[in-house]
């Protein structure tokens, strides 16, 4: 399974680097939109169960990742500006659905508050539009960390809160990545986490009843920092929205366990493709099961 590359320049300069993964029998085209800190290679696991029956889009945010290397980054970018890169790639690739995980939840959302025609159904994994004791703790604490690049330290703040329910072989790869970024990728975080601590606790929950994408919403249940419960206030402003919980899963999801891997499987295929026989539960069940079968397949 390999992917074609490309350099795709958005908003008149910004250039971000691409990946797309032909599917033998698509059923649609999926973009993936990475989480704070994350690359595409975070979506490996994710890129195993779609790319059988989806064509899949992945890129690296201008600042991040292979994209960093033909911009500038003098200055950070805003999430309405990763909103508008996100809408142009969505053209580009003709994407039918959507899907983001964890910070990468932001822009994709702000990007559907503009109903692109294009898109049938999002998945928004590990997101919350409430900013929890335990999530504002992690920032206040990462945020001083972030702006004086101090990257052991931020490394093992990751893996001690987010990262809590991680193997520690992953864990591993978690806080070499973390501190082998560069100055700007840090400042660029601190940069969004500032304007997250500055606003209302429901700052995501502004525009969002201007969505009309169908969207599926799933976090795991260990997860302290964006619960599902705090997820399920989507509920009350975006029209069309079910849940499905993962269980035995932290905020990593499909990077956990062979098990959350199989369940996160189940809850988005069953979502996206219900009519396809891929062992995923029908989507119109998720909401009320609040997770999925669990199939133990390697990882």
């Amino acid at each position: 399974m390999k992917a074609e590359h490309d350099v795709v320049e958005t908003l008149g300069g910004l250039r971000v680097h691409t990946h797309y993964y032909s599917s033998p029998a698509p059923q649609g085209t999926v973009i993936l939109v990475n989480g704070s800190l994350a690359t595409t290679a975070a979506f490996a696991q994710t890129v195993r169960y779609l790319q059988p029956h989806f064509n899949v889009v992945l890129f690296d945010e201008p600042y991040a990742g292979q994209s960093k290397q033909y911009n500038s980054n003098r200055r950070p970018i805003t999430k309405e500006q990763e909103a508008s890169i996100l809408l142009e790639l969505i053209e580009r690739y003709r994407a039918d659905h959507l899907m983001s995980f964890s910070w990468g939840g932001a822009s994709a959302l702000l990007a559907l508050a503009q109903r692109p025609a294009r898109i049938r159904k999002a998945v928004v994994l590990a997101f919350s539009p409430l900013i929890n004791s335990a999530m504002r703790d992690y920032l206040e604490r990462g945020i001083d960390l972030l702006v004086n690049c101090e990257r052991k330290p931020l490394g093992e703040l990751l893996n001690s809160t987010i990262g809590e329910h991680l193997p520690s072989l992953v864990k591993r790869f978690n806080f070499r990545h973390i501190v082998s970024l560069d100055e700007h990728e840090y400042h660029q975080m601190a940069f969004h986490v500032s304007q997250v601590l500055t606003q209302d606790t429901r700052c995501y929950l502004r525009g969002s009843a201007d969505i009309d994408t169908p969207i599926l919403f799933v976090n795991g249940d260990l997860d302290r920092y964006t619960s599902p419960e705090d997820a399920r206030h989507f509920n009350r402003y975006i029209r069309h929205c079910r849940f499905a919980t993962v269980r035995g899963a932290g905020h990593f999801l499909d990077m956990e366990s062979r098990e959350a891997w199989a369940q996160t499987r189940d809850a988005v295929l069953g979502y996206l493709a219900p009519s396809l026989d891929t062992g995923a539960e029908p989507a119109e069940r998720i909401s009320n099961i609040g997770g999925a079968r669990v199939v133990p397949l390697p990882v």
